[in-house]
């Protein structure tokens, strides 16, 4: 597969770039992927899935911590963080392996290299292994993604000041951490290192932590975290930070306009990202890039002609690795001549992997009625839940069902608490299928389950009331 034009040219490996490439293959599309790094971008390899794993040990670590309440008795237990870190290098091995069968499988040639548009159908290739190839295509999709974005004026220095993939090689846990963002990474990295042992600090500029969450998420996670002893700082503005060999000094402004200094052994900065497009000859080929750099395109990801963007690297949020992999299979559609649906993204779920947990879908209550609905909401809280009881995880949490008060529909869908990264997909669904209260009350649930809480914040959405408060 070495010569002649390819259907599609994909630039760019991660969640976006490989399930387009599948697609791509699936459908009998001659498909390149070209990639500098390990196959899987970001997520696989320094993103969701090795966060996620360490973050299972961290909540592991903490069960075993109270086993004694549920009768299992377990003497001097202790934390090995080399042992997470090998089980989190073998889940990431696991996941980019069974990438590179599934590239295999469809026929899609993976060239190793610096991918760049140099003129109409080329990509100009740079190989890793030495030398440089031209790959003529009909259509390319640039699935760049992005990377962390520094503190202005402090650069990621890799071992006080840290990125996200910085802090995922950590080879000892913190005595003290601070995450400047208290968005899904800053609260997941709090979360995971104070059960490591770690003293955990979060400090966030919005007025409340986990800002694009629904107002009452923030104030139960605040209230969860401050059981946990993770310190929050909402509304407050980093005036400073001073970096030395032996420790971090945080300058900040509290929301109340004290001066507060905070010193600790590392610093995470989880303050957005940057997208990956400079220097990659998008201006050449006409592709529009907005003021912060992020690619333009239409409701078919096309940025231009002949070319398509999906993933972190366009300007469409939420960048989330589920958005990166449904317009990746959209773009490869849209090339082959199927007919396609553009993207609702007010419908695409979030997931947050503190403990405890929140997912959402949809509007929160104040964009709703900012959006001029006539807005009634139903709540349930876990405290009530019989499966919750079981688990020991019904101090925090609740589910929060947002309708429109005219037409009953479901406008949006809240949780925090235990196990809420899966159970949000039945709001996704109810949001993707217009469901009401009413149809979301007539589905019975099974008991006992979590998810049986859905069901009862319907019926107090509906009725007014819950059965079981």
């Amino acid at each position: 597969m070495s010569e002649g034009v390819y259907d599609v040219v994909i630039i760019g490996s991660g969640p976006g770039g490989y399930v387009a490439a599948i697609r791509a293959g699936q459908l009998g599309l001659r498909t390149a992927i070209v990639e500098t790094g390990a196959l899987g971008g970001v997520c696989l390899n320094v993103g969701c899935i090795p966060t996620k794993a360490l973050l299972h040990s961290a909540d592991l670590l903490d069960e075993v911590k109270e086993s004694k309440r549920f009768g299992v008795h377990v003497e001097g237990v202790s934390f090995d963080l080399a042992g997470a870190l090998k089980h989190k290098d073998a889940v990431v091995k696991a996941s980019t392996d069974g990438v590179s069968f599934l590239l295999k499988k469809n026929k899609v040639e993976v060239v190793q290299g610096w991918g760049i548009l140099a003129g109409r159908g080329q990509v100009h290739v740079t190989l890793s292994a030495g030398g440089e190839r031209t790959l003529a295509a009909k259509q390319i999709i640039v699935a760049t993604g992005a990377q962390p974005r520094p503190f202005p004026g402090v650069p990621f220095d890799h071992a006080r000041v840290l990125s996200s993939t910085d802090a995922l090689k950590l080879t000892a846990v913190p005595k003290s951490f601070l995450s400047i963002g208290a968005g899904a990474i800053g609260v997941e990295f709090a979360s995971m290192l104070r059960a490591f042992g770690a003293e955990a600090t979060v400090v966030e500029a919005l007025p409340r932590i986990v800002p694009n969450e629904d107002d009452e998420v923030s104030a139960e996670l605040e209230k969860a975290f401050k059981r946990r002893g993770i310190k929050t700082m909402a509304g407050a503005k980093v005036e400073g930070i001073a970096v030395s060999d032996e420790q971090v000094v945080v300058s900040v402004i509290s929301a109340d306009g004290k001066p507060v200094q905070i010193t600790v052994a590392q610093l995470l900065v989880a303050i957005g990202i940057l997208p990956n497009t400079k220097a990659i000859g998008l201006e050449g080929a006409g592709v529009t890039l907005n003021p912060k750099g992020f690619i333009e395109t239409d409701a078919h990801m096309r940025a231009t002609d002949g070319v398509y963007a999906i993933g972190d690297c366009v300007a469409a949020a939420p960048w989330l690795a589920h958005k990166a992999s449904a317009e990746g299979i959209l773009a490869v559609e849209h090339i082959a001549g199927l007919h396609v649906t553009p993207i609702n993204y007010g419908k695409i779920a979030a997931c947050t992997y503190c403990s405890p947990e929140i997912a959402s879908v949809g509007l929160t209550e104040a964009k709703a009625k900012a959006q001029g609905y006539a807005v009634k909401v139903g709540k349930f809280p876990f405290s009530a839940n019989g499966k919750a009881r079981v688990l020991g995880q019904n101090r925090f949490g609740f589910i929060k069902l947002v309708a429109d008060k005219q037409y009953d529909e479901i406008l949006g869908v809240h949780m925090i608490g235990p196990h809420v990264t899966e159970m949000i997909s039945e709001a996704g669904i109810a949001l993707s299928h217009e469901a009401t209260g009413e149809s979301l009350l007539g589905t019975i649930h099974a008991h006992p389950t979590l998810y049986e809480a859905i069901g009862e914040a319907a019926h107090a959405l509906v009725h007014g009331a819950a059965i079981h408060i």
